[in-house]
């Protein structure tokens, strides 16, 4: 197959398999997991349930490859934080933030209980904090090294702590109280040991 022909082929697969994701979130969205159909996708996007069947074997799958995506654009977002500009203060109050305000907007999004048992049940929210925590942890040490962090505690243990306390941002009330919450957080890593 000539390089030309294979590069629009694979584009269009990918704006299908995009389109068949994005439908289908937009589905969940309006009416719910239990609702959503593989015919229903299928009508939306404009193809045929054969093809739909092409790309994914039921509506979980998808949602699936949906949730991961928007796992791995987060952690992208993160790392960006992490390895960026300015201080270490500057780069872990900046990680943090964003850290909590992820988990804030997921938990308002209202996908409801069904699609969160969905992703708990495959293990992305567990392997996402464990991404998160691995790279918080890198953060710590060099906290710890600038005498930003506390260094009566491992940093295996203060990015475990953020991680945990932070995953309650999903159960505040607005953007201020996340703010708040991580200011708090922050305030825990600086212990007594650091300015």
């Amino acid at each position: 197959m000539p390089r030309l022909w294979s590069d629009t082929v694979d584009t269009h697969r990918q704006e299908v398999r995009y389109a068949i994701i994005e439908t289908t979130a937009s589905l969940v969205a309006s009416g719910g997991v239990r609702s959503v159909t593989m015919s229903r996708i299928a009508e939306d996007v404009g193809i045929g349930r054969a093809t739909l069947y092409k790309y994914f074997p039921d509506v979980e799958s998808i949602l699936q490859a949906w949730h991961e995506e928007h796992i791995d654009a987060h952690l992208g977002q993160l790392r960006e934080l992490a390895h960026g500009e300015g201080s270490v203060d500057e780069r872990l109050t900046a990680v943090l933030q964003a850290y909590a305000l992820v988990r804030f907007q997921i938990a308002h999004q209202g996908h409801g209980a069904d699609l969160t048992a969905l992703f708990h049940q495959h293990g992305g929210v567990a392997g996402t904090e464990e991404h998160v925590r691995e790279f918080l942890q890198r953060l710590m040490i060099e906290g710890v090294a600038a005498g930003f962090v506390r260094s009566d505690v491992s940093p295996g243990e203060l990015a475990t702590f953020c991680v945990f306390a932070l995953s309650g941002a999903g159960s505040l009330p607005s953007k201020a109280a996340v703010s708040r919450l991580v200011m708090v957080v922050l305030e825990g890593l600086r212990g007594s040991d650091s300015s």
